[in-house]
C-alpha cells in the first residue's frame, strides 16, 4: 500500500478545497435537495390516516366507498383530533378539493361529541358481534352505520369528489404540485386536465416573469454597453471615476436604493414634479409610475444595470484601440469597423452580462414586492407567498424547481450557444 505523505501537493489541495466543498454542501446543496424533496413528497395525511387510505386503494371511485373506509375514517379523524394533527390533514385535503377543511373540521368535532355518549358515533353494519339469543343484535347495543352518521354530519361525505380528494391527499410522492404550478389539475379517473380559465395564474404570471426579465437584460444591455464602452475609451484617471460611480450602488443598500424610486416615481414624486413644472402634463394628469409594472421594471433596471456593465467592461478593456484604426486605415466607416470588428469581440461579456442579468431578474423578490404593486408582480412573489402566507411550502417548492428548470435550460442553451469557457465576468 503506497504510503501518504504530508507534503502531497493533492492531499493539501484537498485539505483546502474541503471546508469549501462543505460550506457549499450545506449551503445550497442541502436546501435545493430539500426544496425539491417537499415539491413531490407530502406525508401527512399518509401518516394520519393510513387505515383510511389502505382502504380507498381498493375502491374504483365509480361508487361511494364501502362501509369499512367510513369506520376507518371515523377512527382515524378522531385520533387526529386527539393528537391534533386534524388541522394540518383538513388543510392538506382542502389543497386538493376546496371547501373540505371545513367539512373535516366540522365531521370531526361532531365525532368527538358523538363518541363521549354511550352508544359511541356508529357501528359496522356486521354486527355478529353484538348478536343476541334470538339471532339479531340488541336494540340497545345497535348503532348507526357510520356512512349513515358522517353523510348526516355533512352531504360532502356522500359524494365521490370527496373520497377522491382524501385519497390524493394521501399519496406520500406526488406530481399534484407541479402539475398545479403547471395550472393543471387532475380528474376523477386521473387523466389530467387544466384548470378552470379562472384558476390559471401561475403560468401567465410565469411567462410574464420570463418576458419581463428578458425586457430588463434587453434595457440594461442597451444602457450598460454605451457605459462600458466610455469607461474602457477614457483616460485611466477618468475611468477609474466612471467605474467608481457604476460600482457606488453596491455599496448602497437594496432596500434604499429601491424605496429611493419610490419617492421619485410617485404621482407627488419628484419626476411627476419636473414634468408639469415643464408643463408636459397637467397637475391633474400625472403619470402612474409606480406600484406597477413600470416602477417594477425601471427599479429593476437601475439595479441590475452594474451586472451589465462589470462584464463588457471586462472585455472591452482587453481589446486594442489599434483594431479600429485599422479598420478605418482600410476605408471603412465607424459602423462598419464597430459591426465587422469591436462588437464580434466583445461577445462574450454580452453574453455574460445577458446571463447574469437574466438569472437575477427572474428571482427578484423585494424590488418587485415594494414597487410593483398588483399588476407588478412576479413569480417570486407568489412563492413567498406561499411560503408566508399559505404556507402550502410544496406548491412553493414546486415554483422554485420550475425556475431552476428554465436556469439549467438557460445554461445549456448558453453553452450550446457561446460556451461556458468563454464567459468573463471581470
Amino acid at each position: 500500500m503506497p504510503r501518504i505523505s504530508r507534503n502531497d501537493p493533492g492531499l493539501r489541495a484537498w485539505a483546502l478545497v474541503l471546508p469549501l466543498l462543505a460550506f457549499i454542501g450545506i449551503t445550497f446543496i442541502a436546501p435545493l435537495g430539500a426544496m425539491l424533496t417537499r415539491s413531490i413528497q407530502e406525508p401527512v395525511v399518509a401518516d394520519a390516516l393510513p387505515d383510511t387510505l389502505r382502504e380507498l386503494a381498493e375502491w374504483d371511485s365509480r361508487a361511494m366507498p364501502g362501509e369499512p373506509v367510513f369506520q376507518a375514517v371515523v377512527r382515524e379523524f378522531l385520533d387526529a383530533r386527539e393528537t391534533r394533527a386534524l388541522g394540518r390533514v383538513a388543510t392538506r385535503i382542502n389543497r386538493v378539493e376546496g371547501g373540505l377543511r371545513s367539512v373535516v373540521t366540522r365531521s370531526a368535532r361532531r365525532l368527538s361529541s358523538l363518541a363521549e355518549s354511550p352508544a359511541g358515533p356508529c357501528f359496522a353494519v356486521d354486527d355478529s358481534d353484538h348478536a343476541g339469543p334470538s339471532g339479531r343484535a340488541d336494540a340497545d347495543e345497535t348503532r348507526t352505520p357510520c356512512r349513515d352518521v358522517m353523510v348526516g354530519i355533512d352531504d360532502a361525505w356522500g359524494e365521490i369528489i370527496t373520497w377522491v380528494a382524501i385519497r390524493r391527499a394521501g399519496e406520500r410522492f406526488t406530481a399534484r404540485h407541479y402539475l398545479h404550478a403547471l395550472d393543471l389539475d387532475q380528474g376523477i379517473d386521473g387523466e389530467v386536465v387544466p384548470q378552470p380559465p379562472e384558476l390559471r395564474i401561475y403560468v401567465p404570471l410565469l411567462i410574464r416573469t420570463l418576458a419581463i426579465s428578458l425586457g430588463i437584460t434587453a434595457l440594461c444591455l442597451v444602457l450598460g454597453y454605451p457605459i462600458a464602452y466610455l469607461i474602457a475609451q477614457a483616460p485611466p484617471g477618468r475611468a477609474n471615476l466612471l467605474l467608481l460611480l457604476v460600482l457606488v450602488p453596491f455599496w448602497t443598500s437594496l432596500l434604499v436604493r429601491t424605496t429611493s424610486w419610490i419617492v421619485l416615481l410617485q404621482s407627488q414624486g419628484v419626476v411627476n414634479d419636473i414634468l408639469v413644472a415643464l408643463g408636459l402634463i397637467g397637475d391633474d394628469e400625472r403619470l402612474a409610475m409606480i406600484y406597477n409594472m413600470t416602477g417594477t421594471v425601471v427599479a429593476m433596471t437601475h439595479i441590475l444595470l452594474p451586472f451589465m456593465v462589470l462584464p463588457l467592461y471586462s472585455i472591452m478593456r482587453t481589446i486594442p484601440p489599434q483594431y479600429m484604426r485599422a479598420a478605418a486605415t482600410l476605408g471603412a466607416s465607424f459602423p462598419q469597423a464597430f459591426h465587422r470588428v469591436y462588437w464580434p469581440q466583445t461577445l462574450p461579456g454580452v453574453s455574460a452580462g445577458s446571463l447574469l442579468v437574466f438569472i437575477l431578474a427572474i428571482g427578484y423578490y423585494i424590488t418587485p414586492a415594494l414597487v410593483g404593486g398588483r399588476t407588478g408582480q412576479l413569480i417570486s412573489n407568489m412563492i413567498a407567498y406561499h411560503m408566508q402566507q399559505s404556507l402550502n411550502w410544496g406548491l412553493a417548492a414546486a415554483l422554485g424547481g420550475i425556475l431552476l428548470i428554465c436556469v439549467i435550460a438557460l445554461y445549456f442553451v448558453y453553452d450550446r450557444l457561446v460556451g461556458v469557457e468563454r464567459m468573463r465576468l471581470g
